[in-house]
């Protein structure tokens, strides 16, 4: 039940990001708000672990675990779904990268020992897909394929099976999620900085209609960050989005495992959906309440999976 009860708590905020993050880029590119937010994230968990008796360094044994989970759950797969936006429509990235406990549970399979693909785990992800297409799509008639941003999109929850398996990998060694985690965020932040100096030139700038720009200008940059709307969603994105619920999410699947807690992200829509209803003022039309429906039917399915991947 604690597994389930962080499982939701990450998904409940992780449903809501979208907003933020949208808000945030009326000001920021795609590339400062991933810097910005992670950046937090580490801070904070560094400050909490101090608070706790210092932050025990480790085996450097098992950096490179560390390292790998940066590269893929963070700067490969945070990269690749803002670039495939660029290069297809929102509707198809959130229909593709719904297939992410399908491509956890085979990269599971393939590379972790004891990972098994059970078909009631593909039934109820597949009925649950069906559910996130119909909250995705929301009266469009026309689903077209765009190969480019559609594959980076692939790309991108192949990204975060990897992860998955490697977040598996460092709390069967006993790592604490919070040590993990913060470690990885510091390895992300590293790999991210080849991009912050290329965002600076004129190529970054431009690069994906200005994904990668870097600002420089003062005075740009004194009124942006006098914003206190831009504060409070940088906030939420570094201390809640990131810090608080990557932890929690690596404390549920160390519970529940890695398939059975990712089969929950089936849940993020929904979740989206309801915020956008309730504070943002947006209707809710009647696909979305059966797509809604659908995606909890599919969740019973797969959850009710017996010898899930640990």
């Amino acid at each position: 039940m604690r597994g389930w009860i962080y499982a939701a708590l990450a998904i409940a905020v992780w449903g809501v990001t979208f907003a933020s993050t949208r808000a945030l880029l009326a000001d920021f590119s795609a590339l400062e708000i991933l810097v910005m937010r992670f950046s937090l994230a580490f801070a904070a968990l560094w400050g909490v672990e101090l608070l706790r008796g210092g932050a025990k360094r480790g085996s450097w044994r098992n950096e490179w675990i560390f390292a790998a989970m940066g590269l893929t759950g963070i700067v490969a797969y945070q990269f690749l779904e803002n670039c495939a936006i660029y290069y297809t429509n929102a509707s198809n990235v959130a229909i593709l990268v719904s297939f992410g406990p399908i491509v956890t549970a085979f990269v599971a399979k393939a590379f972790a020992r004891g990972g098994q693909f059970s078909a009631r785990l593909v039934a109820g992800s597949l009925v649950a897909v069906c559910g996130v297409a119909l909250i995705s799509l929301n009266g469009m008639v026309e689903f077209e394929l765009r190969p480019i941003g559609d594959a980076m999109a692939l790309c991108a929850i192949a990204s975060w099976g990897f992860y998955s398996i490697l977040l598996d990998a460092a709390n069967e060694r006993g790592i604490s999620p919070l040590a993990a985690i913060r470690r990885a965020f510091g390895w992300s932040l590293a790999m991210m900085a080849p991009f912050v100096a290329w965002g600076m030139t004129e190529s970054g700038i431009c690069a994906l209609d200005g994904s990668f720009a870097v600002m420089l200008d003062a005075a740009a940059n004194a009124q942006r960050f006098a914003d206190p709307v831009n504060w409070m969603n940088i906030a939420f994105l570094g201390l809640l989005a990131s810090a608080a619920s990557f932890v929690l999410w690596s404390a549920a699947c160390k519970s529940l495992g890695v398939v059975k807690t990712t089969v929950a992200l089936y849940l993020t829509p929904i979740v989206g959906v309801v915020f956008a209803a309730t504070f943002l003022g947006e209707r809710v039309t009647w696909l979305e309440v059966v797509g809604g429906g659908v995606i909890l039917v599919g969740v019973a399915i797969a959850t009710a999976v017996k010898g899930g991947v640990k």
